[in-house]
């Protein structure tokens, strides 16, 4: 039986998925070939994204929560990292904020139309 998704469910999931996808293409990208710092180790930043990526494909609801917690790391090393470099460096360092904050509001709207629908489905 097929089941489809809520339209709340739906489109969070896809903006948390390709956010959290720019962030893992971003970090590699920034720390490997654009502006690397620290010879590359950098580019280990983007682990623990990657092992998000298979609880949020699946719509695993704790693994939304814990990511909704985690992107805030992100969002401070794009604040400072923009308020601290320059040129290139800080524009990638935007572009993260902008990438962890679409990342922290599907995951959180995600979790409230999921619960908001569990309550509506027991009601």
């Amino acid at each position: 039986m097929h089941h489809t998704l809520p339209p709340a469910v739906a489109w969070t999931q896809r903006i948390a998925v390709a956010s959290l996808l720019g962030l893992i293409v971003l970090g590699l990208a920034w720390e490997l070939f654009l502006a690397p710092t620290g010879g590359g180790m950098l580019a280990l930043k983007v682990l623990p994204l990657t092992l998000a990526l298979a609880g949020l494909l699946k719509r695993r609801l704790y693994t939304y929560r814990w990511v909704s917690l985690l992107v805030w790391l992100y969002f401070a090393e794009g604040v400072v990292r923009a308020t601290t470099e320059h040129g290139l460096s800080a524009q990638l360092a935007l572009l993260e904020v902008v990438l962890a904050l679409a990342l922290f509001a599907a995951c959180a709207l995600h979790v409230r139309s999921r619960l908001r629908g569990a309550k509506e489905a027991t009601a």
